[in-house]
């Protein structure tokens, strides 16, 4: 499986941006997907998640509201939508897939280290 980001870019403050991943190979084989984001001297974070119908999404306490996780899975792609955007979302987003689903909780969704597969990362910058 191979995953890539794009859509990253410069916006100004309050600006809206939507980044996508394409999934290829046995995209089949995945089941929840998420968008995680790192800063420059940072840890990488937990942004969005989804699981493989749609209809479980976990977000970033401080995120929800402004962000928006969807996925087509008849187009293998999988999107963020980004509103009201701040500088602080200024970072490199990853989007990543994994094979197995022993939890549906949002906690278990936002670790890293449950993630199979990663892309390479589309950055997006916020100018203030």
């Amino acid at each position: 499986v191979q995953l890539q980001a794009s859509g990253g870019g410069l916006v100004q403050t309050g600006g809206s941006l939507r980044i996508s991943c394409a999934a290829s190979g046995r995209t089949s084989s995945i089941h929840d997907m998420g968008w995680f984001r790192q800063a420059p001297g940072k840890e990488r974070e937990f942004v969005s998640s989804t699981n493989l119908s749609g209809s479980n999404t976990c977000y970033a306490e401080p995120l929800k509201g402004r962000f928006t996780i969807s996925r087509d899975n008849v187009k293998n792609m999988l999107y963020l939508q980004m509103n009201s955007l701040k500088p602080e979302d200024t970072a490199v987003y990853y989007c990543a897939g994994r094979l197995f689903t022993p939890s549906s909780s949002c906690f278990y969704s936002s670790q890293v280290k449950t993630y199979d597969y990663w892309g390479q990362g589309t950055q997006v910058t916020v100018s203030s």
